[in-house]
């Protein structure tokens, strides 16, 4: 089972969250909070697998909570940003504290669940064209000195680099299989050693990552 916390200030909306949730047979729904402290308090208390977390919230906001969580339990749950618009600058900032994707909140139910598996094994990108855009948009626009350098790209191999850069432009495993030749077991073993070696958790921080060290650059 899927354990999944829900944080969201909108009672009828972690209603209707629930309701989906309780209907899918490999999930259950441990826990519900109303703000940011609430949520950091029964993630530590609950231990889900998977946080959905609103990002505007009174109080501790999803942000501030997604540190927390991440700075506590760096292990722990991964968390699923909750957001009505698709480039929210509050969004990228999750993403960089930790968050593992994030979902519009008109998605439809099938594409809600999908998601938690998928960032429940920690194997693929939430969305993978409106993350990349998210991230374009705001290393193109924010002005601000990247956060990474091309050096830290040094304790990877060539054939590393590669699957990075395209593990950033969204392919799968599968796909990166086919376009470098390689078995799909090799290049799962690369991407293992790839989060390794850059300290990362997952697939969405390795898209941040060759961002923001000039791997792949925005528009490219």
């Amino acid at each position: 089972m899927i354990r999944v916390l829900l944080a969201d200030d909108q009672a009828l909306l972690r209603a209707g969250l629930r309701m989906i949730l309780e209907n899918a047979e490999d999930m259950a729904v441990v826990g519900e909070a109303g703000d940011g402290a609430e949520a950091t308090a029964l993630a530590a208390a609950t231990a889900p697998d998977v946080v959905l977390m609103d990002i505007r919230m009174p109080g501790v906001d999803g942000l501030e909570a997604t540190r927390r969580i991440r700075a506590s339990r760096p292990d722990g749950p991964r968390i699923l940003i909750l957001t009505t618009f698709d480039l929210d600058e509050y969004v990228y900032t999750a993403l960089r504290a930790g968050a593992s994707g994030f979902l519009l909140k008109d998605t439809l139910a099938a594409d809600l669940l999908s998601a938690i598996r998928v960032v429940a094994r920690g194997e693929a990108i939430v969305a993978p064209p409106v993350t990349r855009r998210l991230i374009e948009r705001h290393i193109g626009t924010s002005g601000d000195p990247l956060p990474r350098t091309e050096a830290e790209l040094r304790v990877l191999t060539e054939r590393e680099r590669e699957v990075l850069e395209l593990i950033a432009r969204g392919l799968s495993n599968a796909e990166i299989a086919g376009r470098l030749f390689l078995t799909e077991g090799t290049v799962k073993g690369h991407v293992s050693r790839i989060l390794t070696k850059l300290g990362l958790r997952d697939r969405v921080q390795a898209v941040i990552f060759s961002y923001e060290c000039g791997l792949v650059r925005p528009g490219a």
